[in-house]
């Protein structure tokens, strides 16, 4: 356990005091690695962030829960109606709820709330909101520009966790950093950038979704979430007692934790994939034959099989398979063929050196290669550096912490870059190839007026759910023709935690390990 090194140190009576502390402590408190994924979050704010972890569903609460069947459950709202133009949406909220300030949540909460939205990169969650009418203190009107199939999800999203206003406003951009106030079961004790997050119980909690047993406060009085770059350090903290759960198990250690006897495993679908945006303004993946060239090296069933011992599947385009506008021509989809990338780097002038770089005008092709440090990412890029080798590009790797890294595509330093999400929406599509979003979340640098309009029709004019898959069906197959990414993995997702510590409900409730799942967890007795 985490303590051991230190009580080598004590004397008797003291080893004995620590014990009782240790387990007193254990008794009370939680100690969770974020996944991989998850790594890099520089503030708590829902409505301005732009990377938030799990942690942040603890301290605020939604209108509205997504299960795992993709079902819509009430939270903070109790039920909702939709015009039948889909032009306004009425909300009937859950009354005696309140803001760890003290402040009560009520309807004006939410007209207070979505107006912050404007100018951020979440305000699209919201862009379809006309205007927010109060109609009574526990009932409020979306008023909207236009229909919009997609707002329950929106609602659902951990960005549409609802801050408390008063403090929202007293601490401006501080908000999240050094105070972040919700109503959610947690509340925000400490953020470490880059290291830790410690979050204690909200003991006046008692407005839990349906997705939890547990309609009252939380089991567990202090959780600590850390960000542990290398997974094998965090996978030997949690054999050895130093983390209670870790939420992002390597495929490559799930066979070992499972001889572990007071280790369980939790496996998810997946809600996003691994995969290598490409930099199209800058040369030589200015031309397209080389951008295509760069995907058909990539091998993803080999990196299935290699890295992630079979469990999970290679991803051949941008979407999880589960949605339908994954489901694009099959001609457009990405895979492996490394006789025709040849092909095409000789029909675009890229010459075989003797030393297997390619030449052009009396330049290599050589490419910088970014990733994120985390084992999984180095691992994973290292295979996709020697495939293109194979083809003939030297691609050299740098790797950079998560939050650092943005900075580097926000300056427009890349060429290549392994990546992951987690979302599982088609207006994925919006968020990493729109043309308003250049550097990051857009790593692409894409900026195509026919690629815009695809994007606002899916985005705006969809009326119904069936005619916005289509849309984003016809956008997604416009992408896959630029080129501008290489597809590679879709994960499962895999959860690990301590059976001696902590229990965790057989089944578990929602899209991601969230805070209906948390608040059923408990310490062993």
């Amino acid at each position: 356990m985490r303590y051991a090194t230190k009580f080598k140190f004590l004397s008797g009576a003291a080893l004995l005091a620590a014990g009782f502390l240790a387990t007193a402590a254990m008794a009370q408190e939680a100690t969770i690695a974020f996944s991989a994924d998850e790594l890099g979050s520089t503030s708590y704010n829902p409505v301005t962030s732009s990377n938030l972890n799990s942690a942040a569903s603890l301290i605020y609460d939604r209108l509205v829960e997504q299960d795992a069947d993709q079902s819509y459950h009430p939270h903070l709202a109790t039920s909702w109606d939709e015009a039948p133009d889909g032009m306004s949406w009425t909300f009937h909220l859950k009354d005696g709820v309140k803001f760890h300030d003290g402040t009560p949540f009520n309807a004006q909460s939410v007209a207070d709330w979505i107006p912050d939205f404007a100018g951020t990169e979440n305000a699209y969650l919201v862009a379809a909101i006309d205007k927010v009418e109060v109609i009574d203190n526990l009932t409020v009107k979306f008023v909207m520009k236009r229909p919009e199939p997609n707002l329950l999800y929106n609602l659902s999203s951990t960005f549409m966790g609802i801050p408390g206003q008063a403090s929202y406003d007293k601490l401006g951009d501080d908000f999240g950093v050094t105070a972040a106030v919700g109503t959610g079961p947690f509340k925000l004790k400490k953020f470490d950038i880059g290291l830790d997050t410690v979050l204690v119980r909200n003991d006046d909690y008692a407005w839990a979704s349906d997705l939890s047993k547990n309609q009252g406060a939380a089991y567990l009085k202090q959780i600590t979430f850390r960000e542990i770059p290398d997974q094998s350090t965090a996978f030997l903290e949690l054999k050895t007692g130093g983390l209670d759960m870790l939420l992002g198990v390597p495929t490559d250690f799930l066979k070992i934790l499972k001889k572990e006897k007071n280790i369980a495993v939790i496996q998810m679908p997946g809600t996003g994939i691994y995969y290598m945006p490409i930099n199209v303004t800058s040369a030589p993946f200015t031309d397209i034959r080389v951008r295509e060239a760069t995907g058909l090296a990539i091998n993803q069933e080999a990196i299935v099989a290699s890295i992630y011992n079979g469990v999970g599947a290679p991803a051949h385009n941008f979407l999880i398979s589960s949605l339908p506008a994954a489901n694009v021509n099959p001609a457009l989809n990405v895979s492996y063929d490394p006789e025709k990338a040849k092909a095409l780097l000789d029909a675009a002038g890229w010459v075989m050196g003797s030393d297997g770089v390619r030449m052009k005008d009396g330049k290599p092709l050589k490419v910088k290669l970014f990733t994120q440090n985390g084992t999984e990412f180095t691992s994973l890029t290292q295979v996709i550096q020697a495939q293109l080798a194979d083809i003939g590009m030297q691609a050299d790797i740098t790797v950079f912490d998560s939050s650092t890294i943005r900075d580097e595509y926000k300056s427009n330093q890349h060429q290549l870059a392994v990546r992951s999400y987690d979302w599982n929406n088609a207006d994925i599509l919006d968020w990493f190839f729109s043309g308003k979003r250049l550097g990051y979340p857009n790593v692409s640098m894409w900026n195509d007026p026919e690629g815009q309009r695809l994007n606002d029709i899916a985005m705006e004019q969809s009326k119904t759910a069936a005619e916005r898959s289509a849309n984003f069906k016809t956008y997604h197959e416009y992408i896959l023709s630029q080129y501008l990414f290489v597809p590679i993995y879709q994960p499962t997702k895999n959860i690990a935690y301590n059976t001696d510590r902590i229990t965790v409900p057989a089944k578990v409730r929602g899209t991601r390990f969230r805070s209906q799942t948390v608040l059923d967890m408990n310490v062993v007795k």
